[in-house]
C-alpha cells in the first residue's frame, strides 16, 4: 500500500483538485489522509463524501508537524506527502509502486514534476536529481519536488527521517540534508509523477521563507558559501548532462478549478526546465 498524507488548513478549494487526483488513481493500492490543522465544518461536511479519503482534523504546530502526525497514522509500506495545491497524474502510484518492486535495494525514489499556474497552464518541468549538501545549502533550490517523492517506512520506523518541526518553510531542503547524512539509497524515477502549482502564495515565497533560506545558507561550510555561484553552476551542468534542458514535448492531465471533476489535458509543443520566477 501506498500512503499519501496531504497537509490541510483552509485550501479547500485546491484540496478538492488534489483529493480527485489521488481517488482516480487506478492499479495500486493507497490510503489518502487528509491532516487539517481545524479549517472548519465545510471542509469536514466535503470530506464526509470522499469515502477514499481520511479526515484527521486536530491542531498541530505548522506544516510539517502536519506530515509528521499523518504519516505516523498511516499503514502503507510506500510514503509519500501532497500539498493542496499539488497532484498527481494518471497511474502516477502505480508506476511508482512497480518501481519499488523492481528495487528492493532503494529506499526513496525522486520523480519528476511539472510546474503550473492556477489555470492549470504549463510553466515548466523539474526534472529530479539526487541532491547534494552544498547545493541544498546555498542554492534556494532544491534538487526535488516533494510532490514527486516517495519513501519506505523503514526510513520512518527504522531510521526515524521524520520532518524537523524546527523550521518552518524549508523543513523539505533540511529533511533532503538528513537524507543525504544517513546515506538512504536513493533513486531517480526518470518520469513524471505530479504537477505542482504556482500560486504566488506558496509557503516558502514569503518573509518568513526568506528568512529561513538565510539562516540555511548561514549554516553551510565556508567553502560553501563563498563558491555559491560554482555550486549553482555544478547543479547546472548535472542537469545538462543528463539532458533536462532539450526540451521535448509535454503532454499532463489534471483536474482544474474550471474542471474539478474531470481531467484536462494539456499539450505543449515544447517543454522547459526554467522556472521563470524562481530560476
Amino acid at each position: 500500500m501506498i500512503s499519501v498524507v496531504t497537509p490541510s488548513f483552509r485550501q479547500l478549494g485546491w484540496l478538492k483538485l488534489c483529493a480527485a487526483s489521488v481517488a482516480d488513481q487506478s492499479g495500486a493500492d493507497f490510503e489518502h489522509i487528509v491532516q487539517d490543522a481545524g479549517s472548519g465544518p465545510e471542509l469536514e461536511a466535503w470530506a464526509a463524501t470522499r469515502p477514499s479519503l481520511r479526515l484527521v482534523a486536530e491542531k498541530d504546530r505548522g506544516m510539517y508537524d502536519a506530515i509528521n502526525r499523518g504519516l505516523a497514522k498511516s499503514r502503507g509500506e510506500i510514503c509519500a506527502y501532497l500539498n493542496c495545491d499539488e497532484q498527481y497524474l494518471p497511474g502516477a502510484l502505480s508506476r511508482v509502486d512497480a518501481l519499488f518492486d523492481a528495487h528492493p535495494e532503494v529506499d526513496i525514489f525522486f520523480a519528476n514534476a511539472h510546474v503550473v499556474d492556477p489555470l492549470g497552464g504549463y510553466i515548466c518541468t523539474r526534472h529530479a536529481l539526487i541532491p547534494q549538501t552544498a547545493h541544498t545549502m546555498v542554492s534556494n533550490n532544491l534538487a526535488i519536488l516533494t510532490c514527486g517523492t516517495f519513501f519506505r517506512r523503514r526510513l520512518l520506523e527504522e531510521r526515524q527521517l521524520y520532518f524537523d518541526t524546527a523550521w518552518r518553510n524549508v523543513g523539505d531542503a533540511v529533511w533532503a540534508l538528513s537524507l543525504i547524512r544517513k546515506k538512504v539509497r536513493m533513486g531517480l524515477c526518470g518520469f513524471a509523477t505530479s504537477t505542482f502549482t504556482d500560486t504566488g502564495e506558496n509557503m516558502n515565497l514569503n518573509a518568513e521563507g526568506h528568512a529561513e533560506r538565510r539562516k540555511l545558507f548561514q549554516l553551510a561550510p565556508s567553502w560553501a558559501r563563498w563558491l555559491s555561484p560554482l555550486v549553482v553552476a555544478h547543479f547546472r551542468c548535472r542537469k545538462f548532462l543528463k539532458g533536462h534542458y532539450r526540451g521535448e514535448p509535454v503532454r499532463y492531465e489534471i483536474y482544474t478549478t474550471t474542471s474539478p471533476d474531470r481531467r484536462v489535458r494539456f499539450d505543449v509543443a515544447r517543454g522547459t526546465a526554467r522556472w521563470k520566477t524562481r530560476m
